[in-house]
C-alpha cells in the first residue's frame, strides 16, 4: 500500500512543492472589456488527450487580449516544451472570464485548471509537474497549491513550481531582464515606470523589493507602482516629480499585457496612468508588452520547472 506524503521542500530560498500520489476553481478574476485583438484561430489550446505518461501544466490567470496571450503565455509554454520534450505541454487558465470570452467571441476554448486536471488524469498521466506563471507567492498561488493537495490520490508524483519572483536570484534575474528589456529609454531624462498589479496579501512587498533591487543596482531612473496596492501611482508620480524627467515611459510589471495594460496604464481615460502623468507635464510614452515576452523571463519560469523536476524520484 502506497503512504501519502505531502511536504513542502525548500530550494536554496525558495519553496517548491512536491505532492507524492496526488478542480481549481477560479482565482480573483477581472473583467476585459476590450474589443477583438487578433485573431487565434490557429492557436494551439493545448488540451489534448492521449499524452503519455507526463505532464507539465503550465497555469495562467490568461487573458483575451489574442496576439498578447500567444507572444506571452504561448511564448512561456513553448520554451518549457523546448527544454523539456519527454513532457507534454498542457495550459490551465484560472479566470472562468476570460474562458468565457474568448469562447463565446472566438469559438476558442481553453480549459480551467480544474478542467485541466480532470483531463491529466482521464489521460491517465503518472508524473504532473504544475508550473504558474504567477508572479509571486500570493493568494492565487496558495489556492493552486491548495487545491492541488486534493489531487495527491489522482497521480503518482505532483509537484507545484515556484512563480516568477521567489528568491533574491530571482528578482536579480528580472531586474536585469526589464532593465536590457528597456535600455535604449535609460537617457537621464526619461522615468522608466513598470506598472504590477499590487495584492491585499503580504507578498505585495515585492514590488518594493524590486525597486530596491533596481535602485542597489544603480537603476535610478526606474520606478515601480501598483494598480490595486502600494506603491500606489500617487505614490510614483510624488517620486518621479522628485527627478529632472521631461518624458515617461511606461510598461506593465505583468505576465501579459491586458486589460490593465491597455485601460488602466495606457487608456485615454483622466484617471489612467498615461493621463496623470500627461496631467503633471510629462511626454508619456506607452509600451505595451507583457513580461512574458522576454526570453530571459522565459528561461526563468524553465529554470524553477527543472528546479520542481529535481525534486520528484527517479
Amino acid at each position: 500500500m502506497r503512504r501519502k506524503l505531502f511536504k513542502a521542500l525548500a530550494i536554496s530560498t525558495a519553496m517548491a512543492t512536491l505532492f507524492t500520489m496526488g478542480s481549481i476553481g477560479t482565482f480573483a478574476e477581472e473583467t476585459e472589456t476590450e474589443e477583438y485583438t487578433g485573431d487565434c484561430s490557429d492557436e494551439d489550446t493545448k488540451n489534448g488527450d492521449d499524452i503519455g505518461e507526463k505532464e507539465l501544466l503550465i497555469v495562467s490567470f490568461g487573458t483575451s487580449y489574442n496576439d498578447n496571450r500567444q507572444a506571452t503565455i504561448g511564448a512561456i509554454e513553448d520554451a518549457e516544451a523546448a527544454a523539456f520534450p519527454e513532457y507534454s505541454v498542457r495550459r490551465g487558465f484560472t479566470s472562468q472570464i476570460i474562458i468565457d470570452k474568448v469562447a463565446e467571441r472566438d469559438g476558442k476554448k481553453f480549459d480551467n485548471v480544474g478542467e485541466a486536471l480532470d483531463r491529466a488524469v482521464e489521460n491517465g498521466v503518472k508524473t504532473l509537474v504544475v508550473q504558474p506563471t504567477h508572479l509571486m507567492n500570493g493568494y492565487e498561488y496558495t489556492d493552486l497549491k491548495d487545491e492541488l493537495e486534493t489531487y495527491v490520490d489522482q497521480f503518482d508524483q505532483v509537484v507545484l513550481a515556484n512563480p516568477l519572483l521567489t528568491t533574491d536570484e530571482d528578482f536579480q534575474a528580472v531586474a536585469t531582464a526589464i532593465t536590457d528589456a528597456t535600455k535604449e529609454y535609460d537617457d537621464g531624462e526619461t522615468a522608466i515606470v513598470f506598472m504590477g498589479h499590487g495584492t491585499e496579501a503580504d507578498s505585495n512587498s515585492v514590488y518594493a523589493k524590486m525597486q530596491e533591487t533596481l535602485t542597489e543596482a544603480g537603476f535610478e531612473n526606474y520606478f515601480i507602482g501598483t494598480v490595486e496596492a502600494e506603491p500606489s501611482l500617487e505614490d510614483v508620480l510624488a517620486l518621479v516629480a522628485e527627478g529632472d524627467y521631461t518624458k515617461v515611459v511606461l510598461e506593465d510589471l505583468m505576465v501579459v499585457a491586458g486589460d490593465h495594460a491597455h485601460n488602466d496604464m495606457a487608456g485615454d481615460e483622466e484617471d489612467s496612468w498615461k493621463s496623470q502623468f500627461e496631467a503633471a507635464g510629462y511626454e508619456v510614452e506607452c509600451i505595451l508588452t507583457g513580461l512574458g515576452e522576454i526570453e530571459e523571463i522565459q528561461q526563468l519560469y524553465v529554470a524553477h520547472t527543472q528546479e520542481a523536476m529535481d525534486l520528484l524520484a527517479e
